[in-house]
């Protein structure tokens, strides 16, 4: 019976360059808020407020409206690095991102 070669280790670790994300604006993280707030994180550290309280409140929410009912807003989650809810509505993570970093306050308010 012939020995079997003893496997190397796996050097591909020690020469791979660390990853950075080319769309910083891909949220981690979300979570919702009373007020129609929801906590965001995305995946560059930046975390911040979007605040949609004027928005699913306002005669022009369109297809926001639904998310007036407090337990259709709380059902948030994410896909794919953006804000979603059932009935597959999502905001901008990019547009969200860029007001968010815009803020010294680090708010979004969707209106």
């Amino acid at each position: 019976m012939r020995a079997q070669p003893i496997a190397e280790e796996d050097r591909a670790l020690a020469v791979t360059p660390e990853i950075t994300p080319r769309a910083p604006w891909r949220v981690a993280a979300v979570e919702a808020l009373p007020g129609y707030r929801l906590r965001v994180r995305f995946v560059d550290g930046l975390d911040g407020l979007v605040d949609m309280s004027a928005l699913v409140a306002s005669a022009g929410a369109g297809v926001f409206a639904p998310l007036a009912d407090i337990a259709a807003f709380g059902q948030v989650s994410l896909r794919f690095g953006a804000v979603t809810w059932p009935g597959e509505l999502d905001i901008a993570p990019d547009a969200i991102y860029a007001a968010i970093k815009a803020s010294a306050e680090r708010i979004c308010i969707l209106s």
